[in-house]
């Protein structure tokens, strides 16, 4: 029998990766609307639960976005009201958006918030029609949010309110998942596809550690670091990204390098 070896792995696993996809919805030449291959600019919204969330899940390939000119707009369905110990919701809540105001202007993007509570999200009738009303006012072209298998409640409500307008929507925008804390949050995830952040992952590191009463670096950050590495190894790459892709897109591909 032949010896296997890792760099027989890591060829294989890029030709696996390239069967099922490296790149997201391609920053540099995003078609639709017009020929195949015209270059156009695109509206790009990733949707997480709390602060931090989108930055840690797809920091890089937020950057890779916005630094190709398209525009990024980060949508957080709670202000992490419940994510500082010893202080009160308002408190925390006027601390952490603070942080978000600071982690999108290094990546380029623009902050909104849905106005939900961190620990007590809801999902209702109503709390469907405002989410999708929110999302519909940006017009997307692509959507990034949580995958909904998921130990945080706060992440599978806004993966299922993202879901919900994508429906309500007619399709009219693609869909992605991503994940956050692989293991012990996110499971059961299966990329579709991955994005090379090699370029940019000093950017999706210096946004997370933006978010300081979170203390990234000894936290959340080093897990993602790792993820960062192993979805890197899987597509072939330094770093990367991955994601899951709704099979019934309208056919956008994602940001290739």
């Amino acid at each position: 029998m032949k010896k296997i070896t890792r760099r027989d792995m890591l060829a294989h696993s890029s030709r696996i990766a390239a069967s099922v996809g490296i790149g997201l919805p391609l920053l540099s030449q995003v078609t639709g609307g017009g020929a195949p291959g015209t270059s156009h600019k695109i509206k790009v919204v990733v949707a997480g639960a709390h602060p931090d969330d989108p930055e840690s899940g797809c920091g890089g390939t937020i950057a890779l976005y916005s630094d190709l000119g398209h525009e990024v707009v980060v949508l957080y369905l709670t202000r992490g009201e419940a994510g500082i110990p010893n202080k009160s919701a308002q408190q925390a809540a006027a601390i952490r958006t603070s942080e978000c105001q600071k982690a999108c202007a290094i990546l380029k993007a623009r902050p909104i918030f849905a106005g939900q509570i961190d620990g007590n999200t809801e999902l209702s009738r109503s709390r469907y029609d405002d989410f999708g009303k929110l999302l519909q006012a940006e017009h997307p072209d692509i959507v990034f949010t949580h995958w909904p298998i998921d130990t945080h409640r706060d992440h599978r409500a806004v993966s299922l309110l993202a879901y919900d307008a994508w429906a309500q929507s007619r399709k009219s925008f693609d869909l992605y998942y991503f994940e956050v804390d692989q293991g012990s949050q996110t499971q059961q995830f299966y990329p579709t596809n991955y994005v090379d952040i090699g370029q940019t992952e000093s950017r999706k590191r210096a946004a997370c550690f933006a978010h300081a009463s979170q203390q990234p670096e000894t936290g959340f950050y080093q897990l993602h670091d790792k993820m960062n590495h192993f979805r890197g190894m899987e597509c072939g790459c330094d770093l990367a990204e991955s994601f899951v892709r709704h099979c019934q897109n309208l056919g956008t591909s994602l940001p290739q390098r």
